[in-house]
C-alpha cells in the first residue's frame, strides 16, 4: 500500500469526509453534508476504498459519531450555549449544515494549511452562524490557552468540541487541555473516546496509511480519566448501541448489543468507543 496516501494526520479528515459523503448519498441519511465530497479528495477515497475492500469497513462508527455530536451540539445551543469552540476542526462543516442561530459564535481552530484549504473550498458557502477561524498548531505548549484567551468574551456559555482530536494527543497534552478549559471557565466539553483495544485495532487497520503511530490517547480508565480532572459526565453514548438505534450496525455485530456494557472506568481489553459530554465541576 502507498504510504503517500496520507502524509499527515490532517489527511485522516479527508477519510472521515468520505464517510459523511457516503451517508449523505443514502436514501434516508442520518445527516446531510453537501460539502463532504469536496474535501474527500483522492487520498480520502483511496483510503476508504482500501479499508472497504480489506475489512468490509464502511465507516459506520464515524457516521454514528457524527450524528451523536450533531445532536449534542444542537441540544447545547437550545439550552443556552452561545459560543462553540471546535478545536482541531479539520473539514467539519457543522456551521454550514446544522440549523443554528445567526447570533451563535462558532470558532474553528486548526493548522494553517487546513484552514487555508477549507476557506478556499467553502468560499461560496454561507455559514448559519457567526463563524471565525484561528490558525494554530494545537500540539504546541500553551496554544489552546492562547486560542481561548483570544476568542472568548466575558463569561459566555461556551461549548468546546474536540471530535477526533484527543486520540492524536499524549496524556500530558490532554491534561494540559483540560486545565486550559477549566481556567477559562469552559462549562461544557464534547469529545469522543476509545478504549486501548479499539486504539490497537485502528493502528493495525490504518497503519499503512497514517504516519508512524500517530494515534496515542485511549485511557484504560475511560471516563474516570476525566472525572479525576474534575469533570462530570453529563451525557454518554456508546457507539454500538447508538449504531443499532440508528440502523447502522452491521449484522455480524448485533450480538454485541446483548451483553452488559463494560465498566467505563476500567476498560481493560474491552472494545468500546463512545461520545461523551462533560461538564465542569463547581470549584469551591
Amino acid at each position: 500500500m502507498d504510504d503517500s496516501l496520507v502524509l499527515s494526520t490532517s489527511d485522516s479528515a479527508r477519510w472521515v469526509a468520505v464517510y459523511r459523503a457516503w451517508e449523505t448519498a443514502r436514501a434516508q441519511p442520518l445527516f446531510h453534508d453537501p460539502y463532504a465530497h469536496l474535501f474527500a479528495g483522492t487520498q480520502g477515497r483511496a483510503m476508504a476504498d482500501a479499508l472497504l475492500t480489506r475489512y468490509a469497513y464502511n465507516g459506520w462508527p464515524l457516521v454514528v459519531r457524527t450524528k451523536l455530536v450533531d445532536d449534542l451540539v444542537q441540544a447545547a445551543v437550545v439550552s443556552g450555549c452561545d459560543c462553540v469552540v471546535n478545536l482541531g476542526a479539520g473539514f467539519d462543516t457543522r456551521p454550514y449544515r446544522l440549523h443554528l442561530p445567526s447570533t451563535l459564535r462558532w470558532i474553528e481552530a486548526d493548522l494553517p494549511a487546513v484552514i487555508k484549504e477549507k476557506q478556499a473550498v467553502l468560499r461560496d458557502a454561507r455559514p448559519q452562524c457567526d463563524l471565525r477561524r484561528v490558525k494554530v498548531d494545537l500540539t504546541s505548549p500553551g496554544a489552546c490557552a492562547a486560542v481561548l484567551k483570544k476568542v472568548l468574551r466575558a463569561a459566555p456559555d461556551v461549548l468546546v468540541l474536540t471530535e477526533g482530536l484527543l486520540i492524536y494527543l499524549s496524556g500530558r497534552q490532554v491534561c494540559a487541555l483540560s486545565r486550559d478549559l477549566m481556567d477559562r471557565g469552559v462549562r461544557r466539553w464534547i469529545l469522543d473516546l476509545s478504549s486501548p483495544a479499539i486504539l490497537a485495532d485502528l493502528q493495525t487497520a490504518l497503519g499503512d496509511y497514517l504516519p508512524a503511530s500517530p494515534m496515542r490517547f485511549a485511557p484504560a480508565d475511560g471516563i474516570g480519566y476525566f472525572e479525576a480532572l474534575d469533570w462530570t459526565v453529563a451525557q454518554l453514548y456508546s457507539i454500538i448501541p447508538a449504531a443499532q438505534r440508528f440502523a447502522r450496525l452491521p449484522a455480524f455485530l448485533q450480538a454485541f448489543t446483548l451483553g452488559a456494557q463494560p465498566d467505563l472506568r476500567e476498560l481493560g481489553g474491552a472494545r468500546w468507543s463512545g461520545v461523551v459530554q462533560l461538564e465542569a465541576q463547581a470549584r469551591c
